[in-house]
């Protein structure tokens, strides 16, 4: 018997062990960035190199030797790591890329999807998961007005 409660005592200490690097791991402080917003990150030596976990979520560039410029590019989870000229690490932040909703509506029409920016009047925007087609004429009005600001002769799509 004093064995069978020895071992269970060993075993609760191992699982609360576990527990507490996993709140501790929860608990570390994440860089948080908004999708299509950039942030600037300071760094205490000369950065040399970027890296970014999974680049589909976010992309990080070197502004100078100590400011980098982390631009949130999809949703989700990932790491940055920042190494110095001679490859030893100044920085390694996990990074979380949310969406930046505050003033989008999202419109449904059947099982379409549409999304709107409305500050105050509401203007097509595309997101992952919307109704493909509403990219290709977000896409086709973008490529018009840009024609026009270069004085290009242009003609909207009549579809």
């Amino acid at each position: 018997m004093k064995s069978a409660n020895f071992l269970f005592a060993i075993f609760t200490i191992a699982i609360l062990s576990i527990s507490d690097g996993a709140l501790a791991e929860q608990s570390y402080p994440m860089i948080q960035v908004k999708m299509d917003r950039a942030k600037v990150m300071r760094v205490s030596r000369p950065a040399s190199m970027v890296i970014i976990g999974n680049p589909a979520i976010a992309d990080a560039t070197i502004k100078d030797s100590k400011t980098l410029i982390i631009t949130g590019k999809q949703f989700g989870t990932t790491n940055l790591i920042v190494l110095d000229a001679a490859g030893e690490p100044i920085a390694d932040e996990l990074l979380s890329v949310s969406s930046a909703t505050e003033s989008n509506v999202v419109v449904y029409k059947g099982a379409d999807r549409y999304t709107l920016h409305c500050s105050p009047d509401c203007e097509p925007i595309y997101r992952v998961g919307d109704q493909k087609d509403s990219l290709t004429t977000l896409s086709e009005g973008i490529s018009f007005y840009n024609q026009l600001a270069k004085g290009e002769e242009a003609s909207p799509s009549l579809d």
